[in-house]
């Protein structure tokens, strides 16, 4: 595949006129996805595919097109020949951009990770394992997705980044089941067996009679999935220059009114520790890590190229978005087996879902349970609970309410695949909080 991609780049930058430059921008993967309900394979395949992105520039002028590509680096010429023709027709038309901004200085890099994902036996053995006696439904997608950025200046970026991700459920019945993930850079059947049987362990108490308790705060444990929910809302617009500039960020009160997080809260952009690549699209260099929140105190924002552009500060290499790719929540101390007994009496929520800001400049978050959520007392599970919205803002959850955070942390790669398998990813621990609002 870096043969190809080095074999695209050059048939793009050869066929630049004078004053002309070129992004190029490949995307590959070699997936293999297996889809199962009941315990049984319902759709294995494969996924072969290349995309290529080109953005033609001439002085502040440029348009972009997206094409697909078979691999076969003839055919392909003539494909990337015929591209660029349509996109110098389509620059003609187009104004200047004030806020282009490329990288001028050539900055070579590559990195592969991952080991050898496993063969599609190994998979169905493994889940249907797993699965024997229960209703599992899920897939799991495995294998490599490359990367690539070139230029006219020379510039040559490469990633190859093999990962497979298991998200599955047990299900129940009704809105119940035990949702699980697992997720890494090495296949180890026996660790995901011990996830698939931690899993497992609580269908017991969620087949039992479901219960519901009224309106209002109760202690709380927050499992990585369900923090990652949190985090997801944050990364939306929160670490951004722009929407600093354009007071949108849920951060605002810590930003203009000297708020802050526990001391327990450090979020960092770890691109090192990711599987996103260390370059994005204008072929600015991401640097190893970025702190975001440091002991509980907003310290550095995402600056994207046009950002920096607009607002004249350095880029560090952020996406358009502003968005972290490799978000890494630093441990805790609290054992994850002691997670239950610290929480007491409360509620053990699995996962969250359609969250939104219920008044983002305050902070305030509301959304529903989902899945195998449950009352604790006595640091025992006692029944599943009936589906409830919470409202509360991050200043309470991740500040005065947090009592502590798990040491064990989960990788959790983003399961989306719907133009090809998304490569953001999450390190977060589990989440005790001594309470959270619930408002039905």
């Amino acid at each position: 595949m870096r043969e190809h991609f080095e074999a695209v780049a050059r048939a793009a930058t050869q066929k630049l006129t004078g004053g002309e430059d070129v992004l190029i921008n490949y995307r590959a993967e070699d997936s293999t996805f297996i889809r199962f309900n009941r315990s049984a394979v319902r759709q294995p395949g494969t996924v072969r595919e290349i995309e290529l992105s080109l953005d033609l520039i001439e002085g502040r002028r440029h348009a972009e097109a997206s094409l697909s590509l078979t691999g076969r680096i003839d055919e392909d010429e003539s494909r990337i020949a015929r591209a660029l023709d349509d996109l110098r027709a389509a620059r003609g038309e187009t104004p200047d951009d004030p806020y282009l901004l490329v990288n001028e200085t050539p900055s070579d890099t590559a990195r592969e990770i991952g080991g050898a994902m496993p063969e599609a036996d190994a998979i169905i053995d493994a889940v249907t394992a797993a699965g024997a006696g229960r209703d599992l439904v899920g897939f799991v997608a495995a294998g490599p997705v490359y990367t690539g950025f070139a230029n006219a200046r020379g510039q040559r970026n490469w990633d190859a980044a093999a990962s497979f991700n298991a998200d599955w459920s047990f299900y129940v019945g009704g809105d119940k089941a035990v949702k699980t993930s697992h997720a890494g850079f090495e296949w180890d059947a026996q660790a995901f067996a011990r996830v698939a049987g931690d899993a497992a362990g609580r269908l017991e108490a969620l087949a039992r009679p479901p219960v519901t308790v009224k309106p209002g705060e109760y202690r709380a444990y927050l499992t990585p999935a369900a923090l990652n929910e949190i985090m997801g809302m944050l990364s939306w617009g929160g670490y951004g220059l722009a929407a600093q500039k354009t007071r949108s960020t849920i951060f605002l009160r810590m930003i203009e009114g000297g708020a802050r997080l526990n001391e327990r809260v450090t979020l960092s952009e770890a691109t090192a520790k990711g599987a996103a690549p260390a370059f994005q699209r204008e072929g600015f260099i991401k640097p190893a890590a970025v702190t975001l929140i440091d002991r509980g105190v907003y310290r550095d924002c995402l600056v994207s190229p046009r950002s920096a552009a607009e607002y004249g500060v350095p880029t560090n290499g952020a996406s358009g978005g502003e968005t972290p790719a490799s978000l890494d929540m630093a441990a805790g101390e609290l054992p994850e087996a002691d997670a239950l007994k610290a929480l007491g009496t409360g509620i053990y929520v699995s996962n969250l879902w359609y969250l939104n800001f219920s008044d983002r400049s305050a902070g305030r978050l509301t959304g529903m349970t989902r899945f195998a959520t449950f009352w604790v007392e006595n640091g025992a599970l006692v029944a599943p609970l009936n589906v409830m919205r919470f409202d509360d803002t991050i200043f309470r959850m991740l500040g005065s309410n947090l009592e502590a955070l798990t040491a064990e942390r989960s990788l959790l790669l983003d399961p989306g695949t719907y133009d090809g398998r998304n490569l953001e990813s999450a390190r977060l621990p589990g989440a005790l909080l001594s309470a959270m609002r619930f408002t039905l």
